[in-house]
């Protein structure tokens, strides 16, 4: 069915005790589209990241896959169904080198156990090595890969984090503030790389603060405030709806090129 969302969420909720920090959330996520999930500080953006990945539970409501609800199973599940995530604070493996932190994403596509330990093998001229190596170079990751990644520059850490979440090669691939601590010009590397990504059919679902970012990758957002959703539809226009801008833009004019920062 072509025209079948990659991801939807419909009616989610979850609650920390009598808070409800997703309050009956309903969107959907087009296939091969690169949608932005933006909000205040505390509006939820996080908290429905870790639902959709299956590192909270849903107390309501239902999350589908292509089409295949998926919030029931554990977080393995969802990932060998099609599912990456990078997240807000990075998570690498610091006593590892840099090209054996990006092979570890590739862990998923083992097909059984004689083969799941395949990608940690580091053979130099191994097939998991060497696409490994053309994803580190194609994201503008120019350091040795043999070096540790303790020490290394923050920014350069977290294109390490988001390279290693496409080596499962996800058909859905969820960004948890992956321009966080880079520089401009990394930023829009990053992005031209996002917008490259070779295989058919990826669809991105992104949380970020920088809007010249999110304006540069994203077609459409996804607006949270306190839990609650206020607006879906075009990044181009998320800057003009009321609701957004009484939320947490004020009455801050915002520049049509999406160069103040916000979310």
């Amino acid at each position: 069915m072509p025209d079948r969302p990659a991801l939807q969420l419909d009616g989610v909720t979850k609650r920390f005790g009598g808070l409800a920090v997703s309050d009956n959330i309903s969107f959907e996520v087009p296939s091969g589209a690169r949608t932005a999930l933006i909000g205040p500080n505390g509006a939820g953006k996080t908290t429905l990241f870790n639902l959709v990945s299956g590192v909270y539970k849903v107390d309501g409501g239902r999350i589908l896959l292509d089409g295949e609800a998926i919030h029931q199973l554990p977080p393995r599940r969802r990932v060998r169904a099609g599912l990456s995530r990078s997240f807000q604070n990075i998570r690498l493996m610091p006593h590892l080198s840099v090209i054996e932190n990006i092979m570890l994403g590739q862990l998923t596509l083992a097909s059984g156990p004689r083969s799941l330990l395949a990608p940690l093998a580091w053979q130099r001229r191994s097939q998991w090595r060497l696409q490994a190596e053309t994803s580190m170079r194609s994201a503008g990751i120019d350091v040795d890969p043999d070096a540790s990644v303790n020490g290394l520059p923050y920014g350069v850490r977290k294109k390490i984090e988001v390279v290693r979440a496409l080596m499962s090669r996800p058909r859905l691939l969820m960004l948890d503030e992956p321009a966080a601590g880079l520089n401009p010009r990394e930023t829009a590397e990053l992005s031209a790389f996002l917008k490259s990504v070779a295989w058919d059919g990826l669809t991105m679902l992104v949380v970020e603060h920088d809007m010249s970012f999110v304006h540069d990758l994203c077609e459409h957002t996804v607006v949270l405030n306190f839990g609650r959703l206020i607006y879906d539809g075009p990044t181009r226009s998320v800057q003009d709806d009321a609701e957004v801008r009484a939320a947490y833009l004020g009455n801050r004019r915002v520049a049509s090129n999406g160069g103040e920062r916000a979310a």
